[in-house]
């Protein structure tokens, strides 16, 4: 591995383990809509006000839509090397049989994940900061009522249920591999590495899957 492929690799997992920790952030967020009765709207709507009023929260979220530039760029210029490297096949290579099916797609997984996100920024993000939202009671702009008419189609909760799947798999090669890259990966702590990279990725993605379905199902 060459040093300029290192540099892009360890930004990679930085960017990435940046991304890890906002998902906390945002799930923390979006538990608020599993509050029942009106509290859910209002606790809700005041979480989002505060996110697009705090100056600290802003430069935050640069540093967030720069980190999921950079991720993805990087994420291309490593594909494109190692199809590069791959070009030659020997005969009798099997590695494909000792790799899991998720690190030998990560592109797909990923690409599935950007189409996603660029959606999921149009239906809920771009109509908060540039669209018409009403205001709720406490003039806070309805971000709640917006999120529940969205989650109010069954075809979006499945398709959102379906990227989260993949954001799991994702999450988990993902995971392990800015763990190796920065030398975190060391046998005397792989176990609690491992312990620690499924529980993340089984508690995020689950629990972000669980909230389109319960609003859809209970609210």
């Amino acid at each position: 591995m060459t040093q300029s492929t290192l540099t892009k690799k360890i930004w990679m997992a930085l960017t990435g383990l940046f991304l890890c920790f906002f998902l906390i952030i945002h799930l923390l967020g979006n538990l608020q809509l599993l509050i029942p009765g009106p509290a859910s709207q209002q606790q809700f709507n005041a979480y989002s006000q505060l996110l697009s009023g705090n100056i600290i929260i802003k430069i935050i979220s640069y540093i967030l839509y720069a980190s999921i530039i950079a991720h993805v760029i990087y994420a291309i210029i490593i594909t494109m090397q190692n199809a590069r490297s791959r070009k030659v096949k020997y005969k009798y290579d099997k590695r494909g049989n000792l790799s899991k099916w998720y690190s030998r797609n990560m592109g797909l997984l990923g690409t599935i994940l950007f189409i996603f996100l660029v959606i999921h920024f149009r239906d809920f993000w771009y109509v908060y900061k540039f669209g018409s939202l009403p205001l709720d009671e406490h003039g806070h702009k309805d971000l709640y009522t917006l999120v529940v008419t969205v989650y109010s189609e069954l075809w979006y909760v499945i398709v959102y249920v379906l990227c989260m799947v993949a954001l799991f798999y994702h999450l988990i090669h993902g995971f392990f591999s800015a763990a190796r890259t920065l030398g975190a990966y060391h046998p005397k702590y792989v176990r609690w590495i491992k312990a620690l990279g499924w529980a993340y990725c089984i508690v995020i993605c689950a629990g972000f899957a669980f909230i389109p379905v319960y609003v859809h199902f209970l609210k």
